[in-house]
């Protein structure tokens, strides 16, 4: 079932699309500089009760030494006028336990004292967030030696006031640049959406009261600009057909005034354009047999081309093999005149040519064959004598020597017939159906390099043999299914596309060859072809 998603406007979509890019970013930026921000802050916090703790564990030597609390007490009455500072702990080491012990304290002002800390002396080492306060203990030492611990307690009351603060802005910035980009969007979506009404309601009112001679205005949008030139076309345009339907109805009406004059003229008028079209249809079909013709010798051409590129690197590899084999022989050649030919060298030597020969060997019996190939195709392609041939050994000949020009569709192809299937036909036109066969899939059918597939079923009954020609591209499209056969039909009209391949096919099978060839439509992947031979009596 078909559902339809919930209709909007160009207004409401262009606001909330500036409206919710503009919040994402907003809040990301935030986001991001508050948290950077908190921990600046942070490591601000930490760095100052760290050197505070210093501080108080330096000056606090002299007094656990000597055991002189009560100046310390008034010491850390000092700190009253530093407000990060809570709560102070002093510790000394008790001579006896050896374990630290109360000594003297500070709380800050409404700031309830804590308990002692002696047993987190190693979990407060370093300086720990807890809940609204920081907590640090430093060793107290005296020559190296650590006569006490100076506890710390330190408020966070600030921070919290200052990200609360920053928050407060950076809500208020936000209300204040959505509120912006709100009215900046506004302004947009009317600068975009107002031309758009205005090209809807000229719409509206050509529709309604056929007014054709109605332009659409420019605009500062060159999209909405562009649609206003179309449609001043397209209004144009109909106004010169309504005009030239109205021309055309008074002249009937004229026309009517003098039905037999008219008549006449048309009758006499008519003759002579018979005359000129028979005329011009004997021209086309002079022009059609040349342009047959030249499609052949470029298919021809094709093939030869698509023959040399596919010799030219088996004949390179041999120069480069023969090449190397020369140098590795100039180079033992010198050896031996120098007397420092080695035994090592004489085997290195045989053994890099025995390399190279087996290089020039393959690549020139790879030449010889393309050659062969291309010679059993290419014999008698003009000249029309029926000779026995091996189709299985046809079908190989025509895939090779179109290798090249297959290779960058890359189809699998697949030939169903037997080995020793020999007949008697021309082997010239049915090597340049099933080449144009060929050519047509790579250049229609398919569309990329993809699980392309070619496939030739060769079958013989009493009469006749037939070849079924399948592939599984893109298929011939409808409008021209029935036309595929005629001349100048092609789907690649402007580029490159001359609609005679197939048309070429058919004089080819049905003169030449004296059979029959039809397109499957009922084949619902690809393309399927159907050629039908009769069989010669020898073959009988």
């Amino acid at each position: 079932m078909l559902i339809l998603s919930a209709q909007t406007s160009i207004r409401k979509a262009l606001t909330n699309a500036v409206m919710l890019v503009t919040a994402l970013c907003l809040s990301l930026s935030i986001s991001i500089s508050t948290y950077l921000d908190v921990k600046e802050q942070k490591a601000l916090i930490v760095d100052k009760i760290t050197i505070l703790s210093e501080i108080i564990a330096y000056n606090a030597q002299v007094t656990v030494l000597f055991d002189d609390n009560e100046t310390e007490t008034e010491r850390l009455k000092s700190f009253e006028t530093v407000p990060l500072i809570k709560n102070i702990h002093i510790y000394a080491i008790d001579e006896l336990s050896n374990e630290p012990v109360f000594f003297s304290s500070f709380n800050a002002n409404r700031t309830p004292p804590v308990p002692i800390k002696v047993n987190s002396i190693s979990e407060l080492s370093e300086p720990k967030f807890k809940d609204d306060v920081i907590e640090l203990i430093k060793p107290i030492k005296y020559e190296g030696e650590v006569i006490g611990y100076a506890y710390v307690r330190g408020g966070l009351d600030r921070l919290n006031q200052y990200i609360n603060r920053k928050i407060f802005i950076d809500i208020l910035l936000t209300l204040f640049v959505l509120v912006l980009v709100y009215f900046v969007a506004l302004r947009i979506q009317k600068r975009i959406a107002n031309p758009i009404d205005e090209l809807s309601n000229l719409l509206q009112d050509v529709s309604k009261n056929h007014n054709y001679d109605t332009r659409a205005q420019k605009t500062n949008v060159d999209e909405i600009n562009q649609l206003s030139s179309s449609l001043n076309i397209m209004l144009a345009r109909t106004q010169k057909q309504i005009e030239r339907h109205e021309k055309d109805k008074q002249e009937i009406k004229q026309l009517n005034q003098s039905l037999e004059e008219k008549v006449n003229q048309r009758t006499i008028a008519l003759r002579e354009a018979n005359q000129e079209l028979l005329n011009t249809l004997e021209r086309m079909h002079q022009y059609q047999n040349q342009i047959v013709e030249n499609e052949k010798m470029a298919s021809l051409g094709q093939m030869v081309a698509g023959v040399a590129h596919e010799v030219n690197t088996p004949i390179g590899l041999g120069i480069t093999g023969s090449t190397l084999l020369r140098d590795k022989l100039a180079e033992i050649n010198a050896q031996f005149e120098q007397k420092t030919l080695t035994s090592a060298h004489l085997k290195r030597f045989i053994t890099d040519g025995i390399e190279n020969l087996d290089l020039i060997y393959r690549n020139l019996n790879r030449a010889a064959e393309l050659v062969s190939s291309f010679k059993k195709v290419a014999v008698n392609q003009d000249v029309e004598i029926t000779t026995n041939v091996n189709l299985y050994n046809l079908l190989n000949d025509v895939i090779m020597s179109m290798r090249s020009e297959m290779q960058y569709r890359n189809p699998k192809i697949t030939i169903n017939c037997n080995n020793d299937f020999s007949i008697e036909t021309k082997s010239g036109p049915l090597q340049q159906v099933l080449q144009q066969l060929l050519s047509n899939s790579v250049i229609h059918g398919f569309s990329d390099e993809l699980d392309n597939e070619i496939t030739f079923n060769v079958e013989r009954n009493e009469s006749s043999f037939i070849i079924h020609y399948f592939d599984n591209g893109v298929g011939v499209e409808k409008t021209i299914r029935k036309r595929i056969f005629d001349p100048f039909v092609t789907t690649k009209r402007g580029e490159g596309g001359s609609g005679l391949g197939m048309h070429l096919v058919y004089n080819l099978v049905t003169q030449a060859l004296g059979g029959t060839i039809i397109h499957d439509e009922l084949n619902t992947e690809g393309a399927h072809f159907i050629i039908t031979l009769p069989l010669s009596e020898g073959n009988a």
